[in-house]
């Protein structure tokens, strides 16, 4: 017998509250198994059976319901006991410490002239890649036979009013 067969026995000998909680806490955390995890709360919730939040694996590993506040470390235990950084950044010696820095206001909102300046460069930039392809054969046999098309549609155009001509004639 296999260990699935024997787990298996063993998982048919729950009740159903008892089977949903195991199964809750077996999918608890896993994304594909969201569906089944809620599914199984709900089964076990409305049983009475009590689905923990907390996945306690194995029956032999000690779990305290609830740690002590002096456990919990606060902020001075992870950073030292040294004086606290200020919030706002302060510019180092050299650099411009105006209302404008890089483009951005101090709150952060790109000014007029940043924004110029990236639109002005874009429309260079895709001027430059037009140019561009006009230069590669690509692009040259799509200028030419953009150029056929427009001198064939002139052609028709040109044979429309020369056989209007000759029924307004007759």
């Amino acid at each position: 017998m296999s260990d699935a067969e024997i787990l298996a026995g063993q998982l048919s000998q729950l009740s159903d509250g008892e089977l949903a909680a195991v199964v809750a806490v077996a999918s608890h955390g896993r994304a594909g198994l969201a569906a089944l995890h809620a599914v199984a709360q709900s089964i076990a919730a409305t049983s009475g059976s009590h689905v923990s939040d907390v996945i306690d694996v194995t029956p032999d590993t000690p779990f305290p319901e609830s740690y002590p506040e002096s456990e919990t470390p606060g902020p001075s235990v992870q950073v030292g006991d040294g004086p606290v950084t200020p919030v706002t950044p302060i510019p180092p010696a050299g650099i411009p410490s105006g209302t404008e820095i890089g483009g951005y206001t101090t709150a952060g909102v790109p000014t007029f002239e940043s924004v110029r300046d990236k639109v002005e460069q874009r429309y260079g930039t895709s001027q430059g890649m037009g140019e561009l392809d006009r230069q590669t054969p690509a692009g040259r046999s799509v200028d030419e036979q953009w150029d056929a098309r427009r001198k064939a549609a002139r052609d028709r155009l040109d044979q429309i009013r020369k056989s209007m001509h000759d029924n307004d004639s007759e």
